[in-house]
């Protein structure tokens, strides 16, 4: 079982310590999950008091309006020395070029998070979302769908205009590199990159605290989207995230996980083991349907049991196609496609 030390969340707006030099924010979001938390690093030096960001949040005035409270009241008493970026995905770039531009810090993140937060925005490099949609379609996307989607049923046409406008990274940053380890104030902080969720997601580990900053790689009662994107449609984004979950065995039992959503929680090692059993119980399901040939579309209701609106069936056909390529890279379903482009899977028998 896991445990959450902590009873109360931070209010927006707020700074809540969870050990010496590392404090808890949480921010607003206008979609599922409702929220993000981002962290704050004390990195006081020679020079003086100073702060570490670690993530930014979406790239909304409410956000900026948070992050102007918190830069006028709890960190008033020293400059911001650097943001890290956990991620590309929005909810944690989102702010930081704005961020940057404000204090002067430099925004730090692998390359890969980095080149696809400007290709994402930019819409090149196969991320654009009509490349994707056509991927889905070839899987059977139309069979769930009652019309097209609206362009309004993205929760990032919530975004102002300048938002979509400008990349929300800058022209230059500094790279993080796996095994890297990094002097935050008091403390030393080592990167463990992880995949499958994004292409170089980036997670730092305080051993000397027994802290870890999860990102999305470890949540503590939900699972991050793993997906096939149109960019890369033959990958096997579930393989690869549960290849990564290997690399946080070593840290100490005692280890307090700060993930990007949900609480901040202690059982790291419970949660490891939870989220391979939660996959490899939906890779079971699913291979028992495959007895005759079934496209991503079909199994929809084998990995999610609720009722999903028609934006959620289109990020969910990402992750069902994940779960399809595992089966097939595994060895288990083959892959055929119809003389319609129709993509299916079926469970191969054992010879």
């Amino acid at each position: 079982m896991i445990d959450y030390p902590f009873e109360a969340v931070p209010a927006p707006g707020e700074a809540m310590q969870v050990a010496t030099g590392i404090h808890w924010l949480r921010m607003p979001l206008p979609f599922k999950p409702d929220h993000i938390n981002l962290w704050l690093l004390q990195d006081d030096d020679e020079d003086g008091p100073g702060w570490t960001i670690v993530d930014t949040g979406y790239a909304v005035d409410q956000t900026r309006t948070l992050w102007e409270q918190l830069l006028a009241g709890p960190m008033a008493n020293g400059r911001v020395k650097r943001i890290i970026v956990t991620h590309f995905h929005p909810d944690h770039v989102g702010c930081a070029r704005w961020l940057s531009e404000k204090t002067g810090a430099m925004v730090w993140m692998t390359t890969g998070e980095y080149l696809s937060a400007h290709a994402a925005h930019a819409d090149v490099g196969g991320f654009d979302r009509a490349n994707t949609g056509r991927l889905f379609m070839r899987h059977g996307l139309g069979k769930v769908l009652s019309a097209p989607p609206a362009p309004t049923s993205d929760p990032r046409a919530a975004a102002p205009t300048g938002e979509r406008r400008d990349p929300p990274v800058p022209a230059c940053y500094r790279r993080l590199m796996d095994g890297e380890q990094l002097s935050i104030g008091a403390h030393r902080w080592r990167v463990i990159t992880a995949f499958g969720h994004a292409p170089e997601h980036a997670t730092l580990a305080c051993e000397d605290a027994a802290v870890l900053i999860a990102g999305d790689q470890i949540l503590p009662t939900i699972t991050p989207n793993i997906s096939v994107w149109g960019n890369q449609p033959e990958s096997n984004p579930l393989g690869q995230y549960l290849g990564s979950l290997s690399r946080f065995e070593p840290l100490a039992e005692n280890t307090l996980v700060l993930p990007s959503h949900g609480r901040v929680f202690l059982g790291l090692h419970e949660r490891l083991a939870a989220l391979r059993t939660h996959h490899e119980d939906k890779l079971e399901a699913l291979l028992a349907e495959l007895g005759e040939p079934r496209c991503a579309a079909d199994i929809l209701p084998v990995l999610f049991k609720r009722p999903l609106g028609e934006f959620e069936r289109i990020l969910a056909m990402g992750e069902a196609i994940a779960h399809l390529h595992w089966l097939m890279y595994a060895g288990s379903a083959s892959r055929q496609t119809g003389e319609d482009g129709l993509i299916t899977f079926q469970a191969l028998r054992p010879r």
